[in-house]
């Protein structure tokens, strides 16, 4: 028996919108929600074109996609979803003459989207994990849809046959988990390694922390409950609303101080000329769908969530400063930049609200023109929720009295970044309270 995609009503809409509008044909992606039973299509979002690309210059063969373009969009689009939402396949809208090739089409994209997804990742998926991938294709003329699947964890999969659903307010209630994670993570840089790699040592830091946040404790409302139990047990669940309404679980992480005596550690002494400091707190959310979710659903959400936007956080910082700086400069002035805050801004319809990223110097124009082009969503300015204070980033030159011996040595510069983030905690008779501090800090001996 084939997977069930129930797919919020207003999806339809929207692909029967671009089937009339993009000729011959137009490419995108499924963003929603796996369950063990069921999966959720709460967004689909056209591949935007390139600028250099007109509607009547688009390519009349599939055999001419652009794999590497919509796995790029991809890659962007999973930067944007906070946890438990995924891209769970992906789409195409064609003429009749090109039905015939489309299936291969979509297979080949499908692969290819999770090949890019995945070397993003810092963490594994489950034995148990829904490695299922939508394949939907509708012909412009005469609107049939035809849903597919494609196992992603068997390169020869063949397709199975999936029903497609439609249902009114599908995510209009959805559960919603909050939390402030504090972090304080020292990434030490081996002498034996590129100083100037800032973004491979800082991946290699954040997959060591990524075990912690998995092996982690988390207290939901106060509670510790065991992973097979419904989320909602105990709790009133909304019935027959259709406006959007968020139920919130407030929860704490619990991070282990030390291993166990089970556990057998092994010390070992590197030669290091410098290190990476990341330390502060982040914000961090998850949705769940609200059919009787489990427990560890929720969790296992959360935790992504907790581990995406810190290694997203980076990976955009370091691409700004590539931009700005060039990736081969060696001195630094002293600067100071704004380093990307997280925002958060609502589906329609829907309780869940999208995230994504925003320097300090960027306007809201931009951040309207982003979701525009990735997310085809148009934003109004007051829809825009920023969940954390002005951060900044300081980058400091190393002094001139290093002598030659050490400068060939170490990196030229030495990166101090700084995120502040308001935690609302007020220190009485302190005469200057920062409540809490996300730095960046590249020391070099």
């Amino acid at each position: 028996m084939g997977r069930t995609y129930f797919v919020e009503e207003a999806i339809g809409q929207y692909l029967s919108d671009l089937s009339t509008k993009l000729k011959p044909y137009v490419t995108g992606l499924l963003i929603g929600q796996h369950s063990p039973q069921r999966d959720y299509v709460i967004r689909a979002v056209r591949t935007p074109p390139k600028e250099e690309q007109k509607e009547e210059s688009i390519p009349s063969k599939l055999a001419s996609i652009d794999e590497e373009w919509i796995t790029t969009h991809a890659s962007q689009v999973a930067q944007m979803l906070p946890g438990g939402l995924v891209v769970l396949g992906v789409f195409i809208i064609a003429t009749p003459e090109l039905s015939k090739d489309s299936q291969n089409a979509l297979r080949k994209l499908i692969f290819s989207v999770e090949k890019s997804l995945t070397k993003r990742r810092l963490w594994k998926p489950d034995e148990e994990e829904v490695s299922d991938r939508a394949a939907l294709q509708i012909c412009s003329a005469t609107k049939k849809v035809v849903c597919r699947t494609y196992d992603v964890q068997d390169p020869r999969s063949s397709a199975k046959p999936a029903d497609w659903k439609y249902q009114s307010a599908l995510s209009a209630s959805w559960l919603a988990l909050d939390c402030t994670v504090n972090v304080n993570i020292h990434i030490p840089l081996l002498a034996t390694s590129p100083n100037h790699d800032l973004e491979k040592n800082t991946k290699n830091g954040l997959n060591r922390w990524s075990k912690q946040i998995e092996d982690s404790v988390f207290l939901i409302n106060g509670q510790i409950k065991d992973d097979d139990t419904e989320l909602l047990e105990g709790q009133k669940k909304l019935r027959g609303n259709t406006q959007s309404s968020t139920q919130f679980s407030d929860v704490k992480v619990l991070t282990q101080l030390s291993q166990g005596s089970s556990h057998r550690s092994t010390a070992a002494v590197q030669v290091c000329s410098g290190s990476i400091n990341l330390k502060g707190a982040v914000k961090c959310r998850a949705y769940i769908h609200n059919n009787k979710p489990k427990v560890k659903e929720a969790i296992q959400a959360l935790k992504r969530d907790i581990i995406n936007t810190l290694s997203d956080r980076c990976e955009i910082l370091f691409e700004d400063i590539i931009i700005n700086e060039g990736p081969h400069k060696k001195n630094f002035p002293r600067e100071y930049h704004v380093l990307p805050q997280r925002l958060f801004v609502p589906v329609a319809g829907s309780s869940v609200m999208l995230s994504d990223y925003k320097f300090g110097d960027e306007s809201d124009a931009e951040i309207q023109e982003r979701f525009v082009e990735m997310l085809d969503q148009s934003v109004q300015v007051e829809d825009i929720h920023i969940a954390e204070e002005i951060n900044t980033v300081d980058i400091c030159p190393i002094t001139d009295n290093v002598d030659d011996t050490q400068q060939k040595q170490v990196t030229k510069a030495t990166l101090l970044l700084k995120l502040q983030q308001n935690m609302g905690v007020v220190i009485a008779a302190a005469v200057a309270v920062f409540a809490s501090i996300f730095s960046f800090n590249y020391f070099s001996d």
